[in-house]
């Protein structure tokens, strides 16, 4: 008997946005420590620049969902957190340094997939799919993100070779306790992908083995009013969660 279908939403809203959500307080919560509370001031003073996508259980829940920022007045919060502690760097002068154009960069802020119905792998690279696809169809040609270790190693062994924002080192980050700012190009980074590891280029950039995931057709985003993005589900609200992918 064959897995029940997923499927991915591009720009959630309502009850798949809330779906998402919870997703993520789950696997951060199990993680990492992190609270409501916390993401609230995190994450809120960005909610006007800020988008998701989500993968559904054909039960309407979430099996792995991102958050990414894009440019807006409040700026890219993985360049403004380089100013904290360990690194206590100016993020734009570091992107700049790199070549980093970020007027056409999202800020990948969270990425959590559940573990436990051993389609874990499935929902990642839908996830990396529908990354690249929805950048590409809204002129972005750069990703910016304070990665953990863990998170890191998995986007190397399928050949995603990103790179340290300049003038940062690993250090601590909102219970991580190695995690790197770091930076790509999406152009260059296919292509070497394409050149180093066809098959995981053929999953990731161009979709092929996704046949189980239903996938949108329409991949513009459309900036939601800040209002519009719930908040972050209280512990008594949530179910526990099944597990966790490393942080980003």
């Amino acid at each position: 008997m064959s897995a029940a279908p997923l499927r991915l939403v591009f720009d959630p809203q309502g009850e798949e946005l809330e779906a998402a959500l919870r997703c993520e307080a789950d696997v951060f919560w199990e993680t990492y420590g992190n609270t409501p509370e916390q993401f609230e001031v995190e994450y809120g003073p960005y909610a006007a620049d800020t988008g998701f996508m989500v993968v559904l259980e054909d039960n309407g829940e979430a099996a792995a969902m991102t958050r990414f920022i894009a440019p807006g007045p409040a700026g890219l919060k993985t360049l403004n957190d380089l100013s904290r502690p360990p690194w206590e760097v100016d993020g734009l002068r570091s992107a700049r340094a790199a070549g980093v154009d970020v007027g056409r960069t999202w800020d990948i802020a969270t990425i959590a997939v559940r573990r436990g119905s051993g389609r874990g792998g499935l929902c990642a690279a839908a996830l990396y799919n529908g990354i690249v696809r929805a950048a590409f169809a809204n002129d972005i040609d750069y990703i910016v993100m304070i990665m953990d270790a863990g998170a890191r190693r998995l986007l190397s062994a399928v050949g995603l070779q990103t790179q340290a924002l300049p003038g940062t080192r690993t250090g601590e980050y909102l219970g991580s306790a190695n995690s790197t700012p770091l930076w790509t190009n999406l152009h260059r980074i296919f292509e070497q992908q394409r050149q180093q590891d066809p098959e995981a280029y053929r999953l990731i950039f161009q979709g092929v083995g996704l046949d189980g995931v239903t996938m949108p057709a329409d991949w513009t985003w459309h900036r939601s009013p800040a209002a519009s993005v719930p908040a972050v589900p209280s512990r008594s609200r949530r179910t526990a969660a099944r597990g966790a992918r490393p942080r980003r």
